[in-house]
């Protein structure tokens, strides 16, 4: 560091101490104004949508109503049912159709997901096979399964409610429905609608829902979604929200009340949406007991035990029971079916919340779920409350199944289980099972705010679902346990993300989504973390949040309507913000790349040469004045020699400094001789933006004497030069270290460039031995050939693997995508290598 003197006169004027940076000469190039407000891209405010963020005094949404009326084929693995919607149309306009989702078409054999599909590369597919890469059987099975599964929704007599025939077209996952005259607004109309369809095989074909078969007890395990015609969402925004159902855009639907009624063999436990309206109908009264016991305990009350749940396992029935459900005010319904469930539940009651926290899962799931699943639900709720609004439904599920995390009004469907040795039956699990169980039952259950009652559209925008969501979830799961492992929120775990490649920004179309889990759920939670902890503060943000989950419970927002509440409530313009971290994909990387000391010059003499002579004396020795050290001179030899200038040097102070100094001073004011006699240590420091993305400046100082300090500076010090600004900073005493993000919390990319002194990077070298494996085909030719109990062997090591989490390091597109992001976030996010093999169309779906 150059350690210059500065005269007063210079100082005010030329560096400008008013200032708080001073900005390189701008470029020749073109000026990129990081700070430039979102005008250019939000959509115009509306009567219906306010420039504040909040709902205009004219906002609508449509409603819609059904009554269902199905039945579950075990033995056929189908489902048929009957359906009556009434559909709501609040808008002002008049429609003259109707368009409805079918998204059990995702399964057709030739649906657009599967024609669609696409190897991931050349390479991946014929890399060998291994963890990383290469064809697997999983997926080649799924791919050849999905070719000949007779999936889709079979629909038979779509009528009025008068029961003639509604003209309709199915367009892949849509279908329109012509009405026989105009919807007016404020006017309704209600139809029916029939339909059947053949469950897919979750772990086969994927998927967002399906059935899981357990070959040790010959049962099976039903968890049901998107399984019903339902209305598709028309809002102000985008009319008719009719993209069709590729498997990584999830859905949008309107609110409205459910009257669900559904037969299920007789010894099956569903777990559903809503509340159990008839308990006596399909319950025991021990079980009846235990469920109202359960409403006030302060644990877990087992409402059908383990040994309840062995016993129907062990004889199928072949009586069947209706359960009757109904649900107020959802947007979707879903539910599960099976004789192997146990069931427990506790009440949680507070402030506006009154709910039953539930969980089913069958024994492979214990002793997990029965320890962990309902405290965890309980905690999410407790959590997220404190963060946006009291929950409002009666209850809140957690369902241990195929699905390893999908959500759903009051109810969602989680993975994870203990492991089970084959060999000798011993149920174990792993550090990332038990906290992966937990995470992932935080952020299904936590999905019941983001979007289920904050009703965003997941068919354009994952993150304001998934992004939105791990950030609560990031929240809750600190209040959880210190040092919880999660790998989503915290910014050093999205680095290695942010210097990857192949990327797209956040505000990209669902579908479009590359690097599925670290788009649309870790860097949008981080983007917020980063928000409320770096850039806003914890109670300016958290009210801003809070706020819009608040404006927009029960409604659906767009992003435009999010970041302009989140600046409405918290006063801080946050374009550059939204600008940088979710409509580009820079990163940050701000390098300290010089710095250099000032010192006011008081004027004094006595000062001045002292200072001056101290700076000389630092200098090195010269390699001839080191060599010539002791070296007899004739001056020495002959003191007569010496005289005036051997007694002095050029800092010795002379009269003539005095007077000019005391001449200086007399046309000084007051209030100049005393900056003059502060003694502060000036510096400048360049930073450059090497990454793109402006953030704040946060310098850790540390001084002569050891104490260190953090001066925050804002983003805005690049305004005026968004690639590279010269920062002023003035101490009390010298500084001897500096370092920029101390505590690496703007996801900085490269860390290497953030000190002064440069601090080096500490690493191993590994050594390994040379071997060159000879190719000896006479040795392999007569190696002995390995019987029946040696291939069975094989066959359990394999099925060992296939419990492991499928394709953990490779990334899938659709469902799977979702299944991946979900349920592996874990790990700290990283860039994801091509899939080995194009997920099925189906299982297209990515999530939690």
């Amino acid at each position: 560091m150059k350690r210059l003197p500065i005269t007063i006169a210079a100082s005010l004027t030329a560096l400008g101490l008013a200032a708080s940076a001073i900005a390189a000469d701008p470029p020749a190039a073109r000026f990129d104004d990081k700070f430039r407000q979102l005008d250019e891209l939000l959509p115009t405010a509306t009567q219906y949508r306010t420039a504040s963020g909040a709902p205009g005094h004219q906002y609508w949404q449509q409603r819609a109503d059904y009554t269902i009326r199905a039945t579950l084929d075990e033995a056929n693995r189908s489902i048929s049912g009957t359906e009556q919607i009434t559909y709501h149309n609040n808008s002002p306009d008049t429609l003259t159709y109707l368009w409805l989702q079918l998204d059990q078409n995702i399964y057709q054999p030739g649906s657009d997901a599967r024609r669609v599909q696409t190897a991931p590369s050349r390479e991946a597919w014929m890399k060998p096979q291994g963890e990383e890469g290469g064809a697997k059987f999983e997926g080649l099975r799924s791919v050849l399964t999905g070719r000949e599964f007779d999936g889709g929704f079979k629909l038979s007599n779509i009528r009025t409610a008068g029961g003639a025939p509604l003209r309709h077209v199915v367009n892949g996952t849509m279908m329109r429905i012509d009405l026989p005259s105009p919807l007016k607004p404020g006017d309704k109309v209600t139809f029916g609608i029939d339909w059947s369809y053949k469950i897919n095989e979750q772990k086969v074909l994927g998927g967002r829902a399906g059935y899981e078969y357990f070959e040790e007890d010959k049962n099976a395990l039903f968890e049901i979604a998107q399984w019903f015609p339902r209305m598709a969402a028309y809002y102000d925004v985008a009319g008719w929200q009719h993209k069709q159902f590729l498997g990584s855009g999830e859905f949008t639907l309107e609110f409205g009340d459910y009257d669900v009624k559904l037969t299920v063999p007789a010894d099956h436990i569903v777990a559903s949406t809503g509340e159990l309206q008839n308990p006596g109908d399909v319950l025991t009264a021990a079980q009846r007991d235990r469920l109202a016991r359960a409403r006030t305990s302060d644990k877990p009350v087992v409402i059908v035990t383990q040994a309840e749940a062995e016993s129907a396992e062990k004889n199928a029935s072949k009586a069947t029971k209706t359960w009757h459900f109904k649900a107020k005010n959802v947007r979707d319904f879903a539910w599960a079916s099976s004789r192997k469930f146990i069931w427990d539940a506790q009440g949680y009651r507070k402030d506006g919340t009154n709910v039953m926290a539930m969980s089913y899962y069958p024994k492979e799931g214990n002793p997990l779920w029965e320890r962990y699943s309902t405290a965890s639900i309980i905690h999410t709720i407790e959590q997220y409350n404190k963060y946006s609004f009291d929950y409002p439904y009666p209850t809140a599920i957690s369902v241990n199944g195929p699905v390893g995390g999908m959500e759903y009004p009051m109810i969602s469907f989680n993975g994870p289980r203990p492991t089970k040795d084959k060999k000798t039956g011993e149920l174990t699990y792993s550090k990332r099972t038990k906290y992966g169980l937990i995470a992932v039952i935080i952020h299904e259950v936590g999905h019941n705010y983001f979007p289920m009652i904050v009703n965003s559209d997941e068919r354009q925008w994952t993150w304001m679902d998934e992004g939105l969501n791990s950030f609560v979830e990031y929240l809750a799961v600190q209040a959880w346990e210190k040092d919880f492992p999660i790998g989503r929120g915290d910014p050093r775990d999205i680095t290695a993300y942010m210097r990857s490649a192949n990327q797209v920004p956040i505000m990209t179309n669902s579908e479009s989504l590359l690097q599925f889990g670290n788009n649309a759920y870790a860097k949008p939670a981080t983007a917020l973390n980063i928000l409320r902890e770096t850039i806003l503060g914890r109670e300016l943000f958290d009210h801003a949040f809070r706020e819009y989950a608040r404006r927009w419970k029960f409604k659906r927002p767009t992003p435009a309507d999010f970041f302009r509440t989140m600046e409405d409530a918290s006063g801080t313009d946050l374009d550059w913000f939204w600008r940088g971290w979710f409509y580009t994909t820079d990163a940050v990387d701000i390098s300290l790349d010089n710095i250099t000391e000032f010192n006011i010059d008081t004027k004094d003499p006595e000062i001045e040469k002292a200072w001056q002579r101290a700076r000389k004396a630092e200098e090195p020795v010269s390699v001839t004045d080191q060599r010539n050290e002791g070296m007899a001179r004739r001056v020495d030899r002959h003191p007569e020699l010496k005289d005036f200038y051997n007694e002095h040097d050029d800092f010795t102070v002379t009269n003539a400094d005095r007077n000019k100094y005391r001449e200086a001073l007399a046309e000084l004011e007051p209030w100049q001789k005393d900056l003059l006699k502060q003694g502060k240590y000036i510096y400048l420091v360049d930073f450059t933006n090497k990454g793109g993305l402006v953030m704040p400046l946060i310098l850790e100082i540390t001084l002569k004497s050891g104490k260190k300090y953090i001066e925050r500076v804002p983003a805005e010090v690049w305004r005026y030069s968004p690639k590279k600004v010269t920062k002023l900073l003035v101490t009390d005493e010298p500084m001897t270290a500096l370092t920029h993000d101390p505590f690496w919390e703007t996801a900085d990319i490269d860390t290497s460039n953030n000190a002064w002194p440069r601090k080096a990077t500490p690493s191993r070298l590994e050594l390994f031995k040379m071997e060159r494996k000879p190719n000896d085909m006479m040795k392999d030719f007569n190696a002995p050939l390995k019987g029946d109990e040696a291939a069975n062997n094989g066959a359990n090591a394999g099925a060992k693997a296939d419990a492991r989490p499928a394709d953990a390091g490779t990334p899938a597109n659709g469902a799977a995508a979702k299944q991946q992001a979900e349920t592996q976030q874990l790990a700290p996010a990283a860039p994801q290598a091509p899939a080995a093999l194009p997920a099925p169309a189906a299982p297209a779906e990515p999530k939690r």
